[in-house]
């Protein structure tokens, strides 16, 4: 009898946005070149906490300043990844709540705000869908 090991899926590390305005609605982007509408944030580089990584990815592509103080880390959450086949994605997520405007930039093409428990007929990232939507919508509710 063989031990057969189950194949680990590689995992890409990212830090993750999940950014309500006042009016109770949830930042939503799709980058260039991909179907999906995820949660703004990206790859961690060598050396990057989640933190750094965030700032800087929000930075480029959004060209927000983020304010480390309002912003509160909600946990890892890992997925299926959305653009690269046969990824997971580990997401450090953070919540930050917003009062001014934001532009696309970098490799983001599109934004879209959704008010939250509303249905959303976009195609929508795993992570998103399953984990950063739910986050989004209870720390709505509780304003």
């Amino acid at each position: 009898m063989t031990h057969r090991q189950t194949e680990v899926m590689p995992t890409i590390k990212v830090a993750a946005a999940i950014i309500n305005d006042k009016e109770g609605r949830t930042l939503l982007v799709r980058k260039r070149g991909t179907d999906f509408f995820m949660q703004a944030g990206g790859k961690m580089e060598v050396g990057e906490n989640a933190l750094t990584a965030l700032s800087r990815e929000l930075r480029e592509e959004l060209g927000m300043v983020l304010d480390e103080a309002s912003t509160q880390y909600v946990g890892r959450y890992t997925a299926v990844a959305a653009n690269e086949a046969g990824y997971l994605v580990e997401a450090e997520m953070f919540l930050i709540e917003i009062d001014h405007k934001v532009s696309p930039a970098a490799e983001i093409e599109e934004i879209a705000w959704f008010n939250i428990g509303r249905p959303i007929d976009l195609p929508l990232a795993p992570l998103t869908r399953d984990n950063a939507l739910p986050i989004a919508h209870r720390s709505i509710s509780h304003h």
